[in-house]
């Protein structure tokens, strides 16, 4: 199908059959890359042959099935998941150090942060296809199921190990739960009216990030201990979960049988995305940590893992042991110039987003002692102009229509924000001075990443709905792994580097070391005297500098981004009479 670019009027004049199709009446837009994401012949003629149940194709109103009421709950419902996502990606920011108090094992540190996005990052292409095939009710109440169940075994953890499967485990559900609720926000909202629900799930996964560090904090200073940060997200699932059962049903591919949607998954490709992403994680995670850089098993990762990503790269495009259609990557939104541009914008934004969210904390931590919830509290400016911005995306992008500027506006201040974190912040800078530039990194994360999945949804085809969920989704997940992995290594390695070379000739351990850079109680700050203690605090507020580094490339890579997008305006609606 292809939409024409062409004046209101003509617009009006089209044939009756076409107005009568909600897909015309709903938008006006380009004539963009809508003819190069067709289904392969066999599974699209079976598509057209078979009737379409669809809620868009039916003719009825995205969402008309439910009251008022009825529609509140579900809604609510839906945004709670998104909360508890987000607060569950930086849980740990804050609740790293009494983590180790309790089992030891700093050099596996790293994990706790990472897990979580690995797990979604590992089998996100492998749900999205399963949302584009499989009725999405019961795979989002399935995923949820699973988050809850991963943060119950990191809530009783009884080892660094099964915190870490529990993390692992949570992030697969977790990962399964948001794609859950961005599908059904979609497919239950109207066009016109979508970039404001979307947007509001990207407020509530925003609060719960910024929230995430708060709420751990308070609960590692208080008598309820640092499992109760795990454990809170299964009493707010059981206030929620009555409305999430009248939730409908949506069967994206009801023509075709339970045996023929699970063939046409693609196990191949998700064995190898899973792969690719666990060694690279790896890799970055035990490498100059856990094990030498010219270690046999660092060297062996470094080998292995380029090799796994060609084997992806391969099958996919080979369309091996599957079909060009049911491959796990949508490889022919890579013919959309458009849909390349968003993957490499939201990521982007993620990577200015998530960095500051992690690292704020454990600056204040360091630089004024202060208390897991002190630290947290610190992030405020950056959690309420996050979600402001957040919440004018949606606002604006269907009144305004052009969605460059967004991407434009957003680069430039991540740039300047990084820029000034990097070069003008240490121990002593004023907290107002970091506040403001937290607002300006805010900016950078918050006024154009959530946007990008109503974008992706309005230059695809309604049956390629899902998969544009999904082919985001994978880029906001994939961008925070990259981020947390690449500054986690980073941090851990130039902030040993600096506070060994502080403590040279001292009596101090690699592991007093290591538990001195994850707050820790550490032998390093119970015996060294004050002026060593600010060399230490120095060398380390200078590796937390250094991670936002990243934040700068990311800023001009988005702005390079950004300037390659088209001019076009999206989400203009007509009224059929």
């Amino acid at each position: 199908m292809t939409v024409s670019n062409i004046d209101l009027a003509s617009d009006l004049k089209r044939s009756e059959a076409d107005i009568s199709n909600p897909s015309f009446r709903d938008l006006k837009t380009p004539d963009v890359e809508k003819e190069d994401l067709d289904l392969d012949e066999d599974i699209e003629r079976q598509r057209q042959q078979a009737p379409d149940n669809s809620i868009e194709q039916s003719g009825a109103i995205p969402g008309s099935q439910y009251n008022k009421w009825q529609w509140t709950l579900v809604i609510g419902s839906l945004y709670a998941t998104a909360f508890l996502y987000g607060l569950d990606t930086t849980i740990v920011a804050d609740i790293q150090a009494p983590i180790v108090e309790t089992f030891g094992e700093v050099d596996k540190l790293g994990w706790l942060g990472i897990g979580f996005p690995l797990g979604g990052a590992a089998t996100i292409f492998t749900l999205s296809r399963a949302f584009s095939l499989f009725d999405n009710k019961w795979l989002y109440l399935g995923s949820v199921t699973m988050f809850e169940a991963g943060s119950a075994l990191c809530g009783g953890a009884p080892s660094m190990n099964a915190l870490i499967v529990g993390r692992v485990w949570t992030g697969v559900g977790g990962a399964g739960s948001y794609l859950g609720v961005l599908t059904l926000v979609t497919v239950n909202t109207p066009i016109e009216k979508r970039p404001i629900y979307v947007s509001g799930i990207g407020a509530f996964w925003g609060f719960g990030t910024i929230m995430g560090p708060v709420i751990g904090g308070l609960f590692s200073d208080s008598g309820a201990t640092w499992r109760w940060s795990f454990y809170i997200n299964l009493v707010l699932f059981a206030i929620f979960l009555p409305a999430l059962l009248i939730l409908d049903s949506y069967q994206p591919r009801p023509d075709i049988s339970f045996r023929t949607k699970f063939r046409q998954m693609d196990w191949l490709g998700s064995l190898l995305n899973a792969a690719s992403w666990t060694s690279f994680v790896l890799l970055f995670t035990f490498g100059g940590i856990t094990w030498a850089w010219d270690d046999g098993r660092t060297i062996a990762l470094f080998v292995l893992c380029p090799l796994i990503i060609l084997a992806f790269v391969i099958t996919q495009y080979f369309s091996v042991l599957t079909t060009p259609a049911a491959r796990i990557f949508p490889a022919d939104f890579l013919r959309s110039r458009t849909l390349i541009l968003l993957y490499i914008g939201i990521t982007c934004c993620m990577t200015c987003m998530l960095i500051p969210m992690y690292y704020i904390p454990i600056f204040f931590a360091f630089a004024r002692g202060d208390s897991g919830t002190d630290s947290a509290v610190r992030l405020l400016p950056l959690l309420i102009f996050t979600i402001f911005f957040i919440v004018l995306n949606g606002a604006l992008l269907p009144k305004v229509g052009y969605y460059m500027p967004f991407y434009l506006i957003s680069s430039i201040f991540a740039i300047i924000g990084g820029a000034l974190m990097y070069t003008t912040v240490d121990a002593g800078t004023p907290n107002g001075r970091i506040y403001g530039y937290s607002v300006l990194l805010a900016v950078g994360g918050g006024l154009a990443a959530q946007g990008t999945y109503s974008i992706a949804a309005a230059i695809v085809e309604p049956h390629r709905v899902a998969d544009s969920i999904g082919y985001i989704n994978t880029a906001q997940i994939g961008g925070t792994t990259l981020a947390l992995t690449i500054t986690s290594s980073v941090f851990q390695n130039v902030g040993f580097r600096r506070v060994s070379a502080a403590l040279q000739g001292m009596d101090f351990t690699h592991a007093d070391i290591r538990a001195a850079l994850a707050g820790a109680r550490s032998a390093v700050f119970e015996r060294a005297d004050a002026r060593v203690k600010k060399i230490v605090v120095d060398g380390i507020v200078d590796a937390i500098a250094d991670g936002y580094i990243l934040v700068i490339v990311a800023g001009a890579v988005g702005l390079v981004t950004a300037l390659c997008m088209k001019r076009e305006k999206l989400f203009l609606t007509i009224t059929a009479a």
